[in-house]
């Protein structure tokens, strides 16, 4: 995917939709100098070009009873086998994210479960159980330190 390419306005409306996705788009414009049929046209071009990728609530696990959030490291047998193992693992409701990544592991994913028995039968019943994972190794979090997107202040404007 080729990088995007964003004047100092762009930057500006990303900052703004970082910080508070619900931040109304005349609002926005007011801040940026510009109308709100530009804002909109610029918003739907961010999205367009897959800047943007959505909008989206965020839950609080632990408060909908979900005690154990885990990440575990897989390796599968053979690594021509990654995206049927994905497309499995994406079976799993308990997984909220799934990494291909480098070191001794091929995937990395993270899941969400109620007690440790229920991580257990996750792991056992569900995620054991697909053909060709030889390994896993379980990390179980104990608090979540922080969580954010990504600083959208290193945007550096490209000239049009």
């Amino acid at each position: 995917m080729s990088k995007a390419q964003l004047d100092a306005i762009d930057a500006k409306i990303l900052r703004h939709l970082v910080r508070n996705a619900r931040m109304p788009f005349l609002e926005i414009a007011r801040e940026c100098g510009i109308s709100g049929a530009a804002i909109h046209q610029r918003i739907r071009k961010l999205h367009d070009s897959g800047v943007i990728l959505g909008s989206r609530l965020i839950v609080d696990p632990k408060a909908l009873g979900f005690d154990v959030c885990a990440l575990i490291g897989i390796t599968v047998l053979d690594p021509k086998n990654l995206m049927q193992t994905m497309e499995r693992l994406k079976e799993i409701p308990e997984i909220v994210e799934c990494h291909f990544i480098t070191g001794n592991f091929n995937i990395l994913i993270k899941l969400y479960c109620l007690d440790n028995e229920h991580l257990m039968r996750t792991l056992f019943e569900g995620i054991l159980r697909i053909p060709g994972i030889s390994t896993t190794q379980t990390f179980i979090s104990l608090d979540e330190a922080f969580q954010r997107q990504v600083n959208v202040d290193f945007i550096e404007p490209t000239l049009r």
